[in-house]
């Protein structure tokens, strides 16, 4: 996603901009169109990918955990991301932070500063990650679609009916549309899909919130106990393997590191790109981790031992039906905006080596200009339209073959928090600034990305145990 990447956004700017000169291209620095962002776009788009479905599994995690675990994780959780996050940062040039060379991409970051294998394992791991966050976006918006016609059939049925329903045909519609809008061709033209997003995510946060606070008022109790769901409720064994997968959970809440270079690639400077971005990090991870501190307890505390695994729709609340409808619709935009906030790195990154690679073939870099009335023309490539097609129809297929939302979520956050939160900062930021071996920062930060690595390891562990429950259930 290096060089290329703004290919598209030139020729439309050059279309749209006849009269301005250089006046919109950065000329003292990479001779690219001038970045806009500022505090407040950053931290947006950081709010639209951190805010995401992680957020409806965070009362079952902190009802695996306890009063006193499943706070204490997530205050940790987020430390661990905002300290890394301004690791990171810092990466965003390399070298100087004010004049030295950009980096366009996490991946570049790590290609310029350490170089190597670590950038093929990096980028492996980066574009797996979206991948399964594809799928696990599917299958959350399928269950928020049924939750909806579930709660109508419910509430004509007087709950006389179970209304049992397959999730296929939901997953199907949302891959259609996710195939329309992954024809918008660059991150830079999606920023109105972002905000929507934001906004969307805040409704049904708010509206989980809400419904959890009433919930208590009505019983008058704070349910839950300090150490979680009860051992006579589960076995010993299963208790283990939920808490493990509650820290992937929690973990899964926080990934945004995939896309932060990304993100500070379209702020504007001075101040520098990284001052702002760590005003941005602390901003978004406040707000975030305050947010998900009232949804978590405020849905533990109205459920208990019995808190579902998906906030809104593992039918912990039936009325008011509406209301409840609204959110889980503001769930399925949202998820049609970050399924492309999330996908568009993979998609550049793909289209740009295909170019590298084949630049005389016509399928692959022919753009057809089709009108469209009221509109600049759109630019349509044969290559995009079917690789990105491609993705979308295979990330649906495995939703619809895996529809177990929270083991999804756990093992997502548990194979992308060490390496790309983790491990790939801290090793990038100790080369940059040239720490030396053994120096107390460096065994700090080393003893930081070892205790990262055993969360990570035992998540996965506990989201693959519960997979496989979850399949021996099914069949």
């Amino acid at each position: 996603m290096g060089e290329n990447h703004h290919h598209e956004v030139f020729d439309v700017s050059i279309d749209v901009l006849p009269q301005s000169g250089s006046k919109c291209f950065d000329n003292d620095d990479d001779g690219r169109l001038k970045r806009t962002g500022t505090l407040w776009t950053a931290s947006a788009h950081i709010i639209t990918a951190v805010i995401g479905s992680g957020v409806l599994s965070l009362a079952w995690a902190i009802a695996q955990l306890g009063w006193i675990a499943g706070p204490a994780v997530m205050f940790l959780f987020s430390f661990f991301s905002y300290y890394t996050s301004s690791l990171l940062a810092d990466c965003y040039r390399a070298g100087d932070p004010v004049s030295g060379k950009r980096n366009y991409t996490y991946m570049d970051a790590v290609r310029s500063i350490l170089g190597g294998a670590k950038v093929k394992a990096c980028g492996l791991i980066q574009y797996l990650n979206i991948f399964g966050i594809a799928i696990g976006y599917t299958i959350a918006a399928s269950i928020s679609m049924m939750a909806i016609k579930r709660s109508n059939c419910f509430h004509e049925s007087g709950g006389d009916n179970p209304c049992h329903m397959s999730s296929n045909p939901y997953m199907i519609l949302f891959g259609v549309t996710e195939i329309v809008f992954s024809q918008i061709p660059d991150f830079d033209q999606i920023w109105w899909l972002s905000i929507v997003a934001a906004v969307m995510s805040f409704t049904y946060s708010l509206i989980g919130l809400g419904l959890g606070i009433s919930k208590v008022a009505d019983t008058g109790t704070l349910r839950g106990n300090l150490t979680g769901i009860s051992i006579n409720t589960v076995t010993q064994t299963q208790k283990l393997w939920r808490s493990f997968q509650a820290l992937g959970n929690i973990a899964f809440a926080y990934s945004f590191s995939v896309i932060l270079i990304e993100i500070q690639d379209t702020i504007k400077s001075p101040p520098s790109e990284a001052k702002t971005m760590k005003k941005a990090t602390v901003l978004s991870v406040g707000v975030t981790t305050l947010f998900y501190m009232l949804c978590g307890c405020m849905g533990y505390a109205a459920f208990g031992n019995l808190t579902p695994g998906n906030l809104l729709t593992g039918f912990g609340f039936y009325n008011p039906f509406w209301l409840l409808d609204i959110a889980n619709a503001a769930i399925v935009i949202h998820l049609v905006g970050a399924y492309q906030v999330f996908c568009q790195p993979l998609f550049a990154f793909i289209e740009k080596r295909a170019q590298q690679k084949w630049p005389e073939s016509e399928f692959i870099t022919k753009e057809i200009a089709i009108p469209v009335p009221g509109f600049h023309p759109y630019n349509l490539n044969l290559f995009r339209l079917v690789w990105r097609t491609i993705f979308v129809i295979l990330t649906t297929i495995i939703a619809m073959l895996l529809p177990f939302f929270n083991d999804v979520v756990g093992i997502l956050g548990a194979l992308g928090f060490w390496p790309l939160t983790v491990y790939f900062p801290v090793e990038m930021y100790i080369a940059q600034k040239k720490i030396p071996k053994w120096s107390n920062r460096w065994i700090c930060l080393q003893m930081l990305s070892i205790a990262c690595l055993t969360i990570s390891i035992a998540a996965a562990a506990g989201s693959i145990a519960g997979v496989m429950l979850d399949l021996k259930a099914t069949f």
